[in-house]
């Protein structure tokens, strides 16, 4: 008993890196090139999550350091977030993720822009996003319309 005692023991510091580093590099690294968008989603979201996790030990580390079983509850945690199986991380961004994001970008989104443009403005950094803003009041919405037609029908090529 002495061996699987150990490794019972130490499960997490034998399987954790794996689990919690190498797959999901790996399976972040293949989202990258994969043509879906819903792999990336899962693999941004984890990375997000992880990063989350690791904050909250860094800053509780003494509280956690009383709690010997908090590295399997991060463990089982992250394995359901990894695992195609489950895909934690996305059912995460979909049921709470997501609804924060929309309201936040729903505050962006000026009201005097019609809904497809909004939703193009939203996908925007801050600075992109004032530029176009510019770019419309110069040139009319009308112009915003046939440069986004134009970038639809680029990207469909590609």
């Amino acid at each position: 008993m002495g061996i699987l005692g150990t490794m019972a023991r130490n499960l997490d510091t034998i399987v954790g890196p794996g689990v919690l580093l190498l797959y999901p590099l790996y399976a972040s690294m293949r989202a990258i090139e994969s043509p879906s968008t819903l792999d990336d989603q899962q693999w941004l979201t984890y990375w997000v999550l992880y990063s989350f996790i690791t904050l909250f030990e860094l800053s509780c580390y003494k509280i956690l350091a009383w709690f010997p079983i908090w590295p399997y509850m991060k463990l089982v945690f992250c394995l359901w977030l990894v695992l195609p199986m489950f895909n934690g991380a996305a059912y995460i961004y979909e049921n709470y993720v997501r609804q924060y994001v929309k309201n936040i970008g729903s505050y962006y989104g000026n009201s005097k822009y019609p809904e497809e443009q909004k939703k193009v403005l939203q996908m925007m950094s801050l600075d992109a996003r004032k530029a176009v803003e510019r770019y419309i009041d110069t040139h009319g919405s009308d112009a915003f319309e046939r440069v986004i037609k134009a970038a639809d029908r680029e990207a469909r090529r590609h």
